[in-house]
C-alpha cells in the first residue's frame, strides 16, 4: 500500500525525471537500501529525498496496521497514517538515534498520538466514566490474544467498542500502566481498569 500523497512526494521539483535523472535516483536507491537504521535518519534529518522513500517504505506496513487497531476504516487509517509521516518527516531533527529499533518505537508513538487525535476530532473517543471495577478475573488480554489465530487478531481488535478498543491497544500494545492511560485519555485509573476489563470479558 502506498498512500496517493506519497506518489509525488519524492520526486524532483516538477514531478518529471529525465533518464539521467532515473538513473542517479536508482543508483542511489542502490545504496540507501543498505544504509543501516542510523545512517538513513541521517539521510533524513539532511532532507534526502530518496532516503525519506526508503524509510517510509520501510515501515509503511506495520504502522498501517496500527492505524487499522484504533480506526477500523481503512480510508481513515490510510489518511492518519500521511499525516502521521508527514509529522516524522517535519520534526525528524528533533529525533534522536538510540539504537535499532528505536526508530521504530519512535513512529509508533507519532501513528498512536495520531490515531487518538483523529478520534477525538470525530468526537469516537467518549468514554464513560466507571468508578466500580468488577473484582472477578477473567484471563489476561496477553495471553487471550496468543490463543487467537493471528490472522484473527486484527478483526477482533476492530471489532471492540472504541473504549474497549482504545484501552486494549494502549495497555497491550503500547505497554502503558493504567495510570498513563488514564492521563493520556483524561479518564479515571478505574475507568481504565473497567475497559480493559470488559475487553477481556469479550476474550472468554
Amino acid at each position: 500500500m502506498e498512500h496517493m500523497l506519497f506518489t509525488n512526494l519524492f520526486l524532483p521539483p516538477g514531478n518529471h525525471c529525465s533518464p539521467t535523472c532515473i538513473y542517479y535516483f536508482t543508483n542511489r536507491n542502490r545504496r540507501i537500501l543498505n544504509m543501516t537504521e542510523l545512517q538513513l535518519i541521517t539521510a533524513c534529518q539532511n532532507n534526502d529525498p530518496a532516503a525519506q522513500r526508503i524509510l517510509y517504505e520501510r515501515f509503511v506496513g506495520s504502522m498501517l496496521t496500527v492505524c487499522l487497531r484504533y480506526v477500523p476504516r481503512q480510508d481513515d487509517a490510510e489518511e492518519i497514517l500521511s499525516d502521521a509521516f508527514l509529522k516524522c518527516f517535519k520534526h525528524i531533527r528533533q529525533f534522536t538515534f538510540q539504537g535499532e529499533g528505536s526508530t521504530r518505537a519512535w513512529l509508533k508513538k507519532i501513528v498512536t498520538n495520531e490515531c487518538l487525535m483523529f478520534l477525538r476530532k470525530k468526537k469516537q473517543l467518549v468514554i464513560p466514566i466507571e468508578d466500580h471495577v468488577p473484582e472477578t478475573q477473567t484471563s489476561d488480554p496477553e495471553t487471550a490474544l496468543d490463543l487467537i489465530a493471528s490472522r484473527d487478531i486484527l478483526r477482533w481488535i476492530q471489532e471492540l467498542p472504541v473504549g474497549y478498543r482504545t484501552v486494549l491497544n494502549l495497555y497491550v500494545f503500547e505497554d502503558l500502566s493504567h495510570k498513563e492511560i488514564a492521563a493520556l485519555l483524561d479518564i479515571s485509573v478505574n475507568t481504565s481498569k473497567s475497559q480493559l476489563f470488559k475487553a477481556r470479558s469479550l476474550l472468554q
